[in-house]
């Protein structure tokens, strides 16, 4: 690791910790010429993972895209940006785990839509409004009873 003070390539390192997350580890150090500390993060290299959209294009994988998509959902609603980081990173791990090179937008869609189901019902519909492309009223009206059945026989079994 080169020193960004001195351009030294010999440092040793003083501490390492992981990062809250766990998906990184922070390191800190000391250049062995002009004794200054400096830190370092070491991260898994992941594979390229390539979404495969509904026309067939491919594109690289984006966490952002995911966490911009949950956060939409969630506008002027009760969750928190660590509820959102958290779905997001669940459905990246998701992502990663199945160690196909290539996922579909569908597979991705429907990640999402299990994250945001558990954590809020609007959420969750205006996330499957955009998603599912619903066409008139009534594909609406048939997700929105289908989450009044679900929520329904939750109350029976509580």
């Amino acid at each position: 690791m080169k020193c960004q003070y001195c351009s030294c390539t010999e440092s040793k390192v003083i501490d390492s910790r992981p990062t809250e997350e766990s998906s990184s580890i922070r390191r800190r150090r000391e250049c062995m010429k002009c004794g200054r500390r400096f830190t370092t993060y070491e991260k898994i290299e992941l594979l390229p993972l390539m979404v495969v959209k509904r026309d067939g294009r491919r594109e690289p994988f984006d966490a952002q895209k995911i966490k911009a998509g949950i956060m939409r959902a969630c506008e002027k609603l009760p969750i928190s940006m660590q509820q959102i980081d958290e779905m997001t990173a669940r459905v990246e791990q998701s992502a990663y785990a199945g160690m196909d090179a290539e996922i579909s937008t569908t597979r991705l869609g429907d990640m999402v839509m299990t994250e945001l189901k558990a954590v809020n019902d609007v959420a969750y519909v205006r996330f499957a409004a955009v998603y599912r492309l619903f066409t008139d009223i009534g594909d609406f009206m048939k997700e929105l009873q289908k989450l009044v059945e679900e929520n329904a026989s939750k109350g029976e079994n509580d």
